[in-house]
């Protein structure tokens, strides 16, 4: 299983959002899975991994099993030994599901990073991986389902989490 997992901040707390599915090409999830979180840490230049990591390993808890791979919105690696928020997600993880980062923007340093385009979009993605060689991290991202810049998993990730649709863990949606 694959998951991609964004975390939404509001004025009080956070939404830790997850989105499963079973191949890189998939249209649709298998399992989605969004939670409130009420305690965030504060934002830290520079430790942004402190804010987010706690979401990410608590939407994670919420799932039957954990992911082959998780993806990130973000950065693994923050260029040499200097770990991302990816890193640092690996590590909690005890190094049990590869993680690859895909970043909007760039971030100067950020390496090994290969950079993405997909369908009309001359703006790339930033990919970064760990426990996955990154050239095949790249090659997922391309081949994920949507004819645009950002593929629907990462759409519909960042989506949920925002809270435009709702839905419960085991995938259906609240009208």
């Amino acid at each position: 299983m694959i998951a991609c997992v964004d975390v939404d901040y509001r004025d009080a707390g956070a939404v830790a959002a997850c989105v499963c599915f079973e191949q890189w090409d998939d249209s649709t999830p298998v399992l989605e899975s969004a939670i409130e979180i009420r305690d965030v840490e504060p934002y830290e230049p520079s430790r942004f991994y402190r804010r987010e990591l706690p979401c990410i390993l608590a939407v994670l808890q919420t799932l039957p099993t954990l992911p082959q791979t998780v993806v990130i919105d973000g950065y693994v690696w923050l260029g040499e030994q200097r770990r991302g928020l990816g890193a640092h997600l690996y590590e909690a993880l005890d190094k049990r599901a590869a993680i690859v980062g895909v970043a909007k923007t760039r971030f100067a340093g950020a390496e090994p990073v290969a950079l993405v385009t997909r369908g009309q979009s001359r703006t790339p993605l930033y990919v970064t991986a760990t426990g996955m060689d990154v050239a095949e991290a790249a090659r997922h991202i391309r081949m994920m389902h949507g004819s645009h810049r950002i593929p629907t998993m990462l759409k519909r990730v960042d989506q949920l989490g925002r809270g435009y649709l709702r839905a419960d863990s085991r995938g259906e949606a609240d009208t």
